[in-house]
């Protein structure tokens, strides 16, 4: 490795992992995401740690860059082809966040069917009596249909974690082989028919972008919830705010959106029966720590010229 070869972060990491590539590199922390920081920044820069959206022309004037962890799992954050073409190797952490994705899935479905948050504010203002009936009309995840939308390393902890809630599991995947059991593979149109809990944790492609449009919500249960962990523009958000507005499924959760951050004024700030959080469902001190530590152990064997096990785009090394 050249002597100190300086590596971008694109927003803060672990603290434990700044030390530990310090050890070997620069270490620069981008004080803000947007496109042209990111690109004057990146023209002294050997590797780059992605946290934040990349703009599509972010390698067009880096001489030097050799290496792009993500510091997480989905790489659609990154150019990709223009990083294969260039023959940059990309890596990132698969299985990193599992745990912190799927206890958030646990808590955002608890949170929609039970509402705790309600009676509780209800007890607060209007007392117990107003506040007791609300639980009247809530329903219980054990006995329901858990559909899970991309059934990868997320979406099979969840399968059993569901499982394990009292609730039949069935999948959409392009590979229904790898299903694990007790998953039955569907459909589109039978998942959405059939769930009472929907969750989309696939990953974002040609294939799955607008994939959650009017006619797959239109087919939902009235008592049906949906959840999105996946990326934004996987939902018709439009179609989605219809569709709470005149309270035809019984409520949503967003942790990922088409324009993040969210825009001041945005319809759905507003939209009743739905939980908004700004992309977090990977993100707890345990997970942030692995993500961290992974993320500079991959940069460094890239820097030194070894070929880590989770490059993202090996065909660079044909």
């Amino acid at each position: 490795m050249p002597d100190k070869p300086l590596v971008l972060i694109t927003d803060p990491i672990h603290p434990k992992a700044i030390a530990q590539l310090r050890e070997h590199c620069d270490v620069l922390i981008a004080s803000d995401a947007a496109p042209r920081s990111l690109q004057q920044l990146m023209r002294g820069a050997h590797g780059l740690i992605v946290r934040s959206q990349l703009p599509a022309d972010v390698f067009d004037d880096a001489p030097l860059i050799r290496a792009v962890v993500r510091h997480g799992v989905g790489v659609d954050m990154i150019p990709m082809q223009v990083a294969t073409r260039r023959r940059i190797p990309v890596a990132n952490l698969p299985g990193s966040n599992t745990t912190a994705v799927v206890e958030y899935c646990v808590a955002a479905m608890l949170h929609l069917r039970r509402r705790l948050y309600q009676i509780d504010a209800s007890l607060r203002t209007d007392g117990w009596d107003p506040a007791r009936p609300i639980a009247n009309r809530l329903g219980e995840l054990s006995g329901g249909v858990c559909g899970i939308v991309g059934v990868g390393a997320i979406g099979t902890r969840l399968a059993a974690v569901c499982a394990g809630l009292g609730m039949r599991v069935i999948g959409l995947t392009r590979r229904p082989e790898t299903l694990p059991p007790g998953v039955r593979a569907v459909g589109k149109q039978e998942l959405f028919e059939t769930s009472d809990v929907v969750i989309l944790c696939c990953p974002l492609n040609e294939q799955t972008r607008g994939f959650v449009e009017s006619r797959a919500i239109a087919a939902m249960k009235h008592s049906a919830i949906l959840l999105n962990v996946a990326r934004g523009p996987v939902i018709d958000t439009s179609a989605l705010l219809a569709a709470l507005r005149e309270d035809r499924i019984a409520g949503a959760a967003l942790d990922v959106h088409e324009v993040q951050p969210i825009p001041a004024g945005d319809p759905l700030l507003e939209a009743p029966n739905l939980l908004l959080t700004p992309h977090v469902a990977g993100i707890t001190n345990h997970s942030l720590r692995a993500m961290s530590l992974g993320a500079a152990t991959a940069m460094l064997a890239l820097l030194r010229g070894e070929r880590g096990p989770n490059i993202v785009n090996p065909e660079i090394f044909d």
